[in-house]
């Protein structure tokens, strides 16, 4: 087959058509690349969490408390912390303690670090200082990770206190609980990253040209 051909059949493919989607609709397209990434470090993330907090549950950490940035109060009047980790295990009516903290906090940090390269090289083709938009990103995933910890204080409880004991599902509704809790997570961290790399993830003609 002529090289000819060859083009003529890539132009007319899949891969024909998402360059001419690409060309017409080049905002829509990047969200769709974004979406793609996104959902890709979500399962990366989904992944490390069980195996980390497994890691974690074996150690006297789950009986260290952690519980920080105390702000008001609760409805039942106890003390509102946007970082809620009492010691003990959630089987046994615990928050997780310190362990529980390090698994999810852990696992985020991982995927966000490959989400960054990513969505930098692959979604933005940003072409800017690396580490000026390194420090921007790690702004705004402090500022998240405060903000996704503060709104975890009003479903956290009620979503594995309704799966472990008002449903009965014990250690399978702990687990599906801590599936629910990261996919809202990165649901809050997804719609928010989208115009921060929009900002910091800048191609510079300059560059570009050269």
């Amino acid at each position: 087959m002529s090289n000819n051909a060859n083009e003529n059949k890539l132009a007319s493919g899949p891969l024909g058509f998402w360059a001419r989607y690409k060309e017409n609709h080049p905002n829509i397209a990047q969200f769709l690349v974004f979406f793609l990434l996104s959902n890709g470090v979500t399962v990366l993330q989904l992944a490390l969490m069980p195996i980390l907090k497994s890691i974690f549950a074996q150690t006297s950490l789950v009986s260290t408390n952690f519980q920080i940035m105390q702000f008001g109060e609760n409805f039942d009047g106890s003390s509102y912390y946007v970082f809620d980790y009492a010691a003990g295990a959630l089987s046994a009516g615990g928050g997780g303690g310190l362990a529980y903290f390090l698994a999810v906090q852990i696992a985020i940090a991982v995927a966000q670090i490959i989400n960054f390269f990513a969505q930098r090289s692959i979604t933005f083709k940003s072409n800017s200082n690396i580490w000026n938009a390194a420090f921007w990103y790690l702004v705004a995933y402090v500022i998240i990770t405060i903000g996704a910890a503060a709104a975890q204080g009003f479903y956290k409880a009620p979503i594995y206190d309704l799966l472990m004991n008002t449903w009965g599902m014990g250690s399978l509704g702990e687990t599906t609980a801590d599936v629910i809790t990261m996919i809202i997570n990165s649901a809050i961290s997804f719609w928010v990253f989208f115009p921060i790399f929009k900002i910091i993830f800048k191609q510079e003609p300059e560059k570009q040209a050269e």
